[in-house]
């Protein structure tokens, strides 16, 4: 265990536990803490695949930094398969909510786009709706 500045102790593996259990009740922040402990090999063991579908559940309730993250994730391939088009719709929906970041990795993801594809996930990116 790791201490906080505060003198209260950093349970990662507990953590964990409890924000799957949070999540399996639908919590998104819950989800996103999941996934960023997947993804970082916190309390659970490193899984990009486990740690991408985590931040899918809470990408799909509207949760900015998991939108923003799983863009992330489908560029470069860590859990999930690569893909542009999906990545720039979820970096599209997370600066859509004014995420600074996404907006500036979604124009570098045009960038390895064609018009054509462009043209798709701007499509499908306004027809996006959060899941209750």
């Amino acid at each position: 265990m790791h201490e906080t500045g505060e003198g209260v102790p950093q349970d990662y593996i507990e953590a964990a536990k409890w924000y799957r259990h949070a999540g399996e009740q639908g919590d998104a922040l819950a989800q996103t803490r999941l996934g960023f402990m997947y993804e970082m090999g916190k309390g659970v063991s490193q899984n990009y695949a486990e740690a991408a579908k985590w931040l899918r559940l809470a990408a799909e309730q509207g949760r900015v930094v998991a939108q923003n993250e799983l863009g992330v994730m489908y560029v470069s391939g860590s859990g999930v398969p690569k893909n542009y088009v999906v990545a720039y719709m979820w970096l599209s929906l997370s600066a859509a909510q004014g995420d600074h970041d996404a907006a500036i990795q979604r124009d570098l993801v045009a960038k390895l786009m064609t018009p054509a594809q462009i043209a798709e996930v701007q499509k499908l990116a306004h027809e996006w709706k959060p899941k209750p």
